[in-house]
């Protein structure tokens, strides 16, 4: 298989992984800050149901944010092992621009990485930090109850 197949198919594959990570992720931000604003902090009668419903997907964010800048770095480490090929393989002088704009393009698969990471831990910091809220809220709410 070419060299530069191969490197269309770490590309397109490492992309399209972070990618769909971006999408679950803003599709799992919006779902459970659509959710968080709206539970009814009185139909729980226990807070362990109530941790369980508050923190639903929350964990595939930490996930995908503490997972994607491996996976772009993944991508980058492989691309750079494939223009060490290309060189190694050549004959002939090599342009050090050739080289630089290889290597270049194989860092945009850590910086896509980032670019997915950094808005999923944002997201599940500010989730969680209202999930924090909610239990607390839930636990004044009961033991009010409770002292009636």
């Amino acid at each position: 298989m070419p060299v530069e197949t191969l490197k269309s198919i770490v590309d397109y594959g490492i992309i399209g992984v972070l990618i769909l990570m971006s999408i679950a992720t803003f599709a799992y931000a919006i779902e459970r800050w659509l959710y968080l604003r709206s539970v009814d902090l009185y139909r729980y009668p226990d807070r362990k149901l109530l941790e369980l419903d508050l923190s639903r997907h929350l964990g595939t964010l930490a996930t995908i944010g503490s997972s994607a800048p491996y996976i772009g770095l993944l991508g980058t480490v492989i691309a750079i092992i494939l223009t060490f090929y290309v060189i190694g393989e050549r004959k002939s002088a090599i342009q050090t621009g050739e080289i630089m704009k290889d290597l270049a393009l194989a860092l945009k698969a850590t910086a896509a990485g980032l670019i997915v990471a950094i808005p999923a831990t944002v997201f599940y910091n500010i989730l969680m930090d209202r999930v924090d809220r909610l239990l607390t809220h839930w636990e004044i709410i009961h033991r009010s109850e409770r002292e009636d």
